[in-house]
C-alpha cells in the first residue's frame, strides 16, 4: 500500500512517525560530517528539500533528541554503529529566516531579532544554572526583537558560548534560508543596510565563534562575497555546479520513477517533459521535490512549483531589461536557448546595471538549464515545461493592469478592426509604459523595442496554438519583426513592423506608419510565407508607430 502525500510538511520528524511519503536522503548526514568543512554554504532553487535536510539534521544530531534515534532505523544513515553513535550528542542551534520579508530596514532587523529572541526563549534553563556569570544574564535579558545592533550582532556566538560551558561542547549552527531577507532588501531599496548588519552578524557567528564546532548555511543564490561574506575565509561554497551533495537535494530520476511504480502512475515521458530539467553535479537529470510530490498526491499535472511565488523579482527584472534582453527572454519561451555569462556570485547591487548578473540569478533560481558551458560562457534554455508556463502567465500578468484592454487588442488584431486596435493599443501604452520605453527621442540605445517586445510576447502567449509567433527572423531580404504563422486554413497570415517617429525624416506619425508599410514591401518580408503556399491576399501588413506614449497603427 502506498504511503500517504504529506504535502508541504518539512519536519521530518512528523514525515517519519505518520509514515508519509519520504525519499532517504539521510546520506547527506554521513557526507557532510566526514567532509570536515567549518562553515558550509548550499544553494538549490526554493523548494528543494533545503528546510527538510536542515530538520533531519538538527533532529540527528541535537541532544534534544538524544536516545531517539528510532527514528532512523531502517534509512541509509542508521546502517553505520559510527553514526548511531553520533545521534544525539551535540548541541544544536537551528533557525530560518525564511520568514523574514519585510519591506523596510527596521522591520527586518526587529524580525531577525525575534528569531533570536526565540532560540533564547527556548534555552532558558541557561539563565537559571550556574554556568551564567551575572554579565552573562544580564546579556540574556536584553535578548529580544528591540535590542540594540551590537547585542543583535552577539547573540549567536553568545548563545553557543553559554551551550558550551553547559553541555561542555562546541555547538553545531543550521541556519535555513540566509538570503531570503537579502532578496527582500534588494527589492525594496534597503540592501546597503540589511548587508551590513547581515555582515556583523554572520562575521560574529560563523567566523570569531569559538565555541561553534561546525555549521551549514542553506539559501538560493550564493550571494558574493564582497557583499556579505568578505570576513568568511572558511565558508565551503556548494553550488548546483558541485559533485559534493549531488543527490541531496532534489529527486533523481531512479527516486521519481520509484515513486510513480508506488502510486501506480505510468506516463514516465511526461513527468519528465514537466518536471525534469535540473542538474546537480554529476547528475543531469534531477526533478523537482515539491511538484513531483503534488504530483503525487493529485494525479494532475499542474505548475505546482512555479506557484508557489509571484516570481516578482524576475518578472520585475525582465520587464525593465533593454531590447536585447527582450530578445533573448523571446528565444526561450520560443524554446531557443541562449548565451550569457554566468557568475555564482549574485551581486543584487548589480542587477539594474548587468544583464548578465539577471541570468546568473535565474539560472540559479531554477527557472533555466544548461545546456553547455565554454568557460563562463553559459547556454542555457527554459528548465522544463512548467517553467515555461510559469513565464507565459508572468508576461500575461504584466497586461492585468486593463486585461480587458489587451484581450480586446488582441481580438481586433485578429479581426482587422484598425480603428480598435489605435485605441486599445494606447490605453496600454499610456498604463504601462515610460516615453523612453516607446521612443520619445531615437536613437540606437533608446529604441522602442523595449515595448513591442513586451507586446509581442503577450501575443505569444495570447495565441498559442492558433499561430506560430516568430520574430526578428529572416525573410525575403532582410528581418521582419513580427510575423504570425496560421495554423489553420481559415485565419489570415499576419506581418507587423515596429518604427519610432524620427523627427529628421518624419512629419509625423503617419509617415512612420508609411515608412513600416514600404520597409514591409521593398524588403519582400511575405516571402516566408508565400513560400509555404499562403496567397498574398491571405497577408495583412500592419505599421506601428511609437513617439513617447503615442502609438499609430496602420
Amino acid at each position: 500500500m502506498a504511503r500517504a502525500v504529506s504535502v508541504g510538511t518539512q519536519d521530518f520528524e512528523k514525515l517519519i512517525l505518520n509514515n508519509c511519503f519520504y525519499v532517504d536522503k539521510t546520506s547527506f548526514i554521513r557526507e557532510w560530517w566526514e567532509s570536515q568543512d567549518e562553515v558550509t554554504l548550499i544553494t538549490r532553487p526554493r523548494r528543494f528539500g533545503k528546510t527538510l535536510n536542515i530538520s533531519m539534521l538538527e533532529r540527528f544530531l541535537s541532544l534534544k533528541y538524544e536516545g531517539q534515534g528510532g527514528l532512523f532505523q531502517g534509512l541509509e544513515i542508521w546502517k553505520e554503529e559510527k553514526y548511531r553513535n553520533l545521534q544525539g550528542t551535540y548541541p544544536v542551534i537551528s533557525l530560518s529566516f525564511a520568514g523574514v520579508k519585510e519591506t523596510n530596514y527596521n522591520s527586518a532587523r526587529r524580525m531577525i531579532g525575534y528569531i533570536l529572541s526565540e532560540l533564547y526563549s527556548q534555552h532558558a534553563y541557561l539563565k537559571e544554572s550556574r554556568v551564567l556569570t551575572d554579565q552573562d544574564r544580564r546579556f540574556y535579558e536584553k535578548v529580544s526583537p528591540e535590542m540594540d545592533q551590537v547585542e543583535a550582532v552577539l547573540a549567536v556566538r553568545n548563545l553557543c558560548k553559554y551551550l558550551w560551558l553547559y553541555h561542555k561542547k562546541k555547538v553545531i549552527i543550521l541556519l535555513d534560508e540566509y538570503d531570503t531577507p537579502m532578496q527582500e532588501a534588494y527589492v525594496n531599496g534597503f540592501w546597503k543596510e540589511l548587508t551590513d548588519f547581515t555582515r556583523s552578524l554572520f562575521n560574529n557567528t560563523f567566523k570569531t565563534n569559538p565555541y561553534m564546532e561546525r555549521a551549514i548555511m542553506t539559501g538560493i543564490t550564493r550571494v558574493s562575497k564582497e557583499s556579505m561574506f568578505s570576513d568568511l575565509n572558511n565558508l565551503k561554497v556548494i553550488t548546483a555546479a558541485s559533485d559534493q551533495y549531488a543527490s541531496c537535494f532534489g529527486f533523481t530520476e531512479d527516486e521519481v520513477f520509484s515513486a510513480l511504480e508506488e502510486y501506480g502512475l505510468t506516463d514516465a515521458d511526461r513527468v519528465k517533459y514537466w518536471y525534469d530539467g535540473f542538474s546537480a553535479g554529476r547528475y543531469q537529470s534531477i526533478y523537482n521535490p515539491w511538484s513531483v510530490i503534488n504530483l503525487l498526491d493529485t494525479g494532475e499535472f499542474k505548475a505546482y512549483w512555479a506557484n508557489t511565488s509571484t516570481n516578482g523579482l524576475a518578472g520585475s527584472l525582465i520587464r525593465k531589461g533593454s531590447r536585447d534582453m527582450k530578445v533573448m527572454f523571446e528565444q526561450l519561451l520560443s524554446g531557443g536557448t541562449i548565451r550569457a555569462r554566468i557568475d555564482e556570485e549574485i551581486a543584487y547591487q548589480q542587477l539594474d546595471r548587468t544583464e548578465n548578473a539577471v541570468w546568473s540569478l535565474l539560472l540559479a533560481g531554477g527557472y533555466l538549464k544548461i545546456i553547455g558551458i565554454w568557460g563562463n560562457l553559459y547556454e542555457m534554455a527554459l528548465t522544463n515545461y512548467e517553467v515555461k508556463q510559469t513565464f507565459e502567465k508572468m508576461v500575461l500578468d504584466w497586461f492585468e493592469t486593463d486585461a480587458s484592454n489587451y484581450n480586446g487588442l488582441i481580438r481586433a488584431l485578429l479581426a482587422g478592426e484598425v480603428e480598435a486596435m489605435n485605441g486599445y493599443m494606447n490605453r496600454v501604452a499610456l498604463s504601462l509604459f515610460s516615453s523612453f520605453d516607446g521612443g520619445l527621442h531615437p536613437s540606437e540605445e533608446s529604441s522602442p523595442e523595449r515595448f513591442y517586445h513586451g507586446f509581442v510576447l503577450g501575443l505569444l502567449v495570447e495565441l498559442e496554438g492558433r499561430y506560430v509567433v516568430t520574430s526578428n527572423r529572416e525573410s525575403g531580404f532582410g528581418r521582419y519583426d513580427v510575423m504570425l504563422e496560421p495554423l489553420n486554413g481559415e485565419d489570415d497570415a499576419i506581418i507587423l513592423e515596429f518604427k519610432v517617429h524620427n523627427p529628421r525624416k518624419e512629419a509625423g506619425l503617419e509617415e512612420t506608419v508609411q515608412a513600416a508599410l514600404r520597409q514591409i514591401e521593398e524588403k519582400k518580408y511575405d516571402q516566408r510565407l508565400i513560400d509555404q503556399g499562403i496567397k498574398k491576399e491571405r497577408i495583412r501588413r500592419y505599421g506601428f508607430a511609437f513617439q513617447g506614449k503615442r502609438v499609430l497603427i496602420g
